[in-house]
C-alpha cells in the first residue's frame, strides 16, 4: 500500500508540474509549483515511512530467527 501511496503522490506532483509548465498566468504557475512541492514532499515522506517499516520488519524477523535458534 505504501508504494501505491507514493505512486499516487508522485503522479499528482507530476501533474502539478505539467500544469505549471502550461500556465500562462504567473499566479496560476506559482500555485501549481506550490502544489507540486507539496505533493512531492508527501511522496518523499511516504517513501521514507515505507523504508522505515521495511527496516523494522527486517529487524523483527532477524530477532525472531535468533530466538528460534
Amino acid at each position: 500500500m505504501a508504494s501505491q501511496t507514493y505512486e499516487f503522490y508522485a503522479a499528482r506532483a507530476a501533474e502539478a508540474a505539467a500544469d505549471a509548465k502550461a500556465a500562462t498566468l504567473d499566479n496560476v504557475r506559482e500555485r501549481a509549483l506550490r502544489s507540486e512541492a507539496t505533493w512531492q514532499a508527501l511522496a518523499d515522506q511516504a517513501r521514507a515511512v515505507a523504508e522505515q517499516r521495511r527496516k523494522i520488519e527486517a529487524k523483527k524477523a532477524a530477532e525472531r530467527e535468533a530466538e528460534a535458534s
